[in-house]
């Protein structure tokens, strides 16, 4: 099992697929970036901008920071507002149209492919003991925290390449948000 120690700020942007927005991509699973089993990335978005449609891929979207977002669909099947800390799940066969609510956002993005992997996502807020995944990531987002020995700052995370034993994270300031993300792999696959 390899553990990466993560920091946002030293990934350097890249533009979506279609252009859009800016990512930071934190990793990746599989043959390639565009034949992917899993994506972990954080976006930035600096105003309303069309999310580009993955087919065969399952979406979950965090935001992190700024006042929120609200995502529909071009048929009015998906019609959300996306809150802080608010994990929001769907397909990525459908192409969504981001609009701010006030102002700039960034958002956690985690995509598999469907019958590959499926994700969950949780928020920490209180000291906890994470199960094991077949690939976690450990990002904080707020305070500082304690994963596995190592501090973790704002936009500092851990990411485990394979299973991994329980680990056992805790806040070392009041209001301190951590999320994680375990990836499972389908037995099938």
């Amino acid at each position: 099992m390899i553990c990466e120690r993560i920091d946002l700020r030293l990934i350097a942007p890249q533009p979506w697929k279609n252009g859009a927005g800016m990512t930071r991509e934190i990793a990746v699973g599989g043959a390639d970036a565009s034949n992917f089993d899993w994506r972990i990335s954080v976006a930035a978005l600096t105003c309303d901008a069309p999310f580009s449609a993955y087919p065969g891929i399952d979406r979950c979207i965090t935001l992190l920071h700024g006042a929120g977002m609200q995502l529909r669909s071009d048929d009015g099947h998906i019609d959300h507002r996306l809150a802080a800390f608010a994990p929001f799940s769907f397909s990525g066969d459908v192409a969504l149209t981001a609009t701010l609510i006030d102002g700039a956002c960034d958002d956690l993005n985690v995509m598999t492919r469907r019958g590959q992997f499926h994700a969950e996502l949780g928020i920490c807020r209180n000291a906890q003991e994470l199960p094991c995944a077949d690939v976690s990531l450990v990002l904080c987002s707020a305070g500082e925290w304690l994963a596995d020995g190592e501090t973790l700052g704002a936009q500092q995370g851990l990411l485990w390449h394979g299973p991994r034993a329980v680990v056992r994270v805790r806040p070392t300031r009041p209001r301190g948000v951590l999320l994680q993300v375990r990836l499972h792999r389908h037995p099938a696959s």
